[in-house]
């Protein structure tokens, strides 16, 4: 069984203390060379000051592009993207590189995507063929990103991008290979034999696969998807799916969820409809399937799926013509698991519609961006929420469940984007919610920025509790135990450590598919010296629980954890 290593030292602490801050203008960036890097102190301000509530840092003030679109790689590299047919962006592509086939302009040399490197805060140009606005992704079990569909153009493209060792020339490949059915606002899944499930779109009330198993393109009918579609309105596109331990997919959109048996095109279950309001764009709230936690030989855990947020049916139309609907503020989970289930309903905060919702390796959930009136859509919201709001599931006492954290200063509205890094910070970026970049004369203009938000367990208040020099002992197997060896910053002996397992994940349009996180089950906690630790645990007992493919393995000390390490499940 293969695996990847990337060890946490010393250096992490003085990240923590010192972090990397770029700034940069919105001025079109001509520089040719292959990585973008400032180096400006950080801003600090009042509302960072108290550590208990998390630290924004300001990365760049532009990379060039928005971050519509983010996936996580497992060379610590994230793409971003954003779409092709406005014009130009701000950020030019190496010398002799344009676009000719463009709708919106003639000649485009402008990049549209980027890399990101996320050890030095660095990023260099990428090139996109075809339109990739408002499509979807996933990574195969090889570390590839799989991205599917977009407008026009690009509403059929099979796009791959590898994680490569040659930094500066690899770059996206679009395939001659189509999808079957023009996929626009679709969702991605891995499925455990590694193939990726492509979900829904507009007008798309069916699913397909890539790749497929013969050579015949097969695309297969889900009425579902038409049954959930309002009428004028949609707000059923971009549906929640998750991959359950029995190996079906859970299915969410709009109001309403079902069990698929996708290899037979079979609904096996339905659920009850979640009270409240709309939850799927444009009308976009968020969700994500609660961790799970493993036992050794249990190939049936407990499934919870929590959704959060959206917006009151008619609230897109009625934001067309300027009346801005308050944004819903509740949340509801369900344990699809059990024999009878139900919809437990809490309240949030303050109302928010796109949220970004995602998994800590803490095991508790964080919901960031978003506004709390209106839709997504164009010029479609307004009263941005600041504020990321950290849920804790494991709390029992539900009035305890919710904290407000510091807020940022820039909105992040329509169009925006968020995901863990290795490290345990969350990057975000984007907002743009007109048809152009704009940013002049207007509330909410269009944002190039990407900031770092630090949850508060990143706090240097923690640095004696954080696990470091992290290493795994290999190799590792579905089912099997293996070790992680790691050192506390004090001579302490614990058995309050938990080992959490998290999938990257392909962030967009306020969903982050394919994430899932795995609380491992332990077997034994072992003092090698004063500092070191040995923690052997097993690993996840099948592919319908934990996909094939890269995962990041977090150490958490008394709710602190260290830096991750990149596992591979094959």
């Amino acid at each position: 069984m293969a695996f990847n290593i990337v060890s946490f030292s010393f250096i992490f602490a003085l990240f923590l203390l010192f972090p990397l801050s770029c700034n940069s203008s919105h001025k079109h960036d001509t520089s040719q060379k292959s990585y973008h890097r400032q180096h400006s102190s950080s801003s600090f301000d009042q509302k960072n000051s108290d550590h208990t509530k998390g630290k924004w840092i300001l990365l760049h003030k532009s990379i060039g592009i928005s971050a519509m679109h983010m996936q996580l790689l497992h060379n610590n590299k994230v793409v971003i993207f954003d779409r092709t047919d406005f014009g130009s962006s701000n950020l030019s592509l190496p010398q002799g590189k344009c676009r000719y086939n463009d709708e919106a302009i003639k000649v485009d040399c402008t990049a549209h995507s980027i890399l990101y490197n996320v050890a030095t805060n660095t990023y260099r140009p990428l090139m996109v063929q075809t339109d990739v606005w408002c499509s979807s992704g996933a990574v195969n079990s090889n570390g590839t990103l799989i991205q599917t569909g977009g407008y026009h153009d690009g509403e059929r493209k099979i796009r791959l991008f590898s994680p490569c060792t040659d930094e500066e020339t690899c770059d996206w490949t679009e395939l001659q290979q189509n999808l079957t059915v023009k996929r626009w606002y679709s969702t991605d899944h891995i499925l455990p034999d590694g193939r990726i499930m492509i979900i829904g779109g507009r007008s798309a009330y069916s699913y397909e696969f890539f790749p497929q198993n013969s050579d015949t393109n097969y695309v297969f009918h889900l009425p579902f998807l038409k049954e959930t579609t309002d009428p004028k309105e949609e707000n059923n596109l971009y549906p929640f799916l998750y991959l359950l331990p029995d190996g079906n997919v859970y299915i969410f959109a709009n109001q309403r969820s079902i069990v698929l048996d996708y290899a037979n095109n079979r609904v096996v279950r339905e659920f009850p409809v979640i009270p409240g309001e709309k939850r799927s764009y444009p009308a976009t709230g968020s969700s994500v399937m609660l961790p799970m936690k493993l036992v050794a030989g249990d190939f049936s855990p407990v499934v919870e799926v929590m959704v959060c947020g959206g917006a009151n049916g008619g609230a897109f139309l009625q934001a067309a013509v300027g009346g801005f609907m308050p944004a819903s503020r509740t949340c509801g989970r369900i344990k699809i698991t059990d024999p009878d289930p139900i919809w437990v309903m809490e309240d949030m905060p303050s109302g928010r519609v796109m949220p970004d919702m995602l998994l800590l390796p803490t095991g508790d959930v964080i919901l960031l961006n978003g506004a709390s009136k209106g839709t997504a859509g164009w010029e479609s919201a307004i009263d941005p929420v600041l504020n990321p709001v950290l849920y804790e599931p494991g709390q029992s006492d539900p009035n305890k469940r919710f904290s407000v954290l510091n807020p940022t200063s820039i909105p992040r509205m329509y169009h925006s984007s968020a995901t863990l890094l290795p490290d345990g910070r969350i990057l975000v970026g984007g907002s743009n919610p007109h048809i152009r970049y704009n940013f002049t004369g207007i509330k909410y203009p269009t944002e190039l920025s990407l900031e770092a938000f630090m949850p508060p367990y990143l706090s240097p208040h923690h640095s004696h509790l954080r696990p470091s020099n992290t290493t795994v002992e290999g190799p590792i197997s579905y089912g099997q135990n293996f070790s992680i060896t790691f050192t506390l910053g004090v001579s302490q002996y614990t058995k309050e450590v938990m080992v959490t397992m998290i999938a990257p994940s392909f962030t967009t349009h306020s969903f982050a598919m394919n994430q899932r996180l795995l609380i491992l089950d332990i077997v034994s906690i072992q003092q090698l010296s004063s500092f070191a630790q040995k923690i052997t645990v097993y690993a996840p007992p099948s592919r319908n629980i934990a996909p094939p493919g890269y995962y990041m393995v977090f150490v958490v000390h008394k709710g602190v954890p260290g830096h991750s390490i990149w596992v591979k499940m094959q």
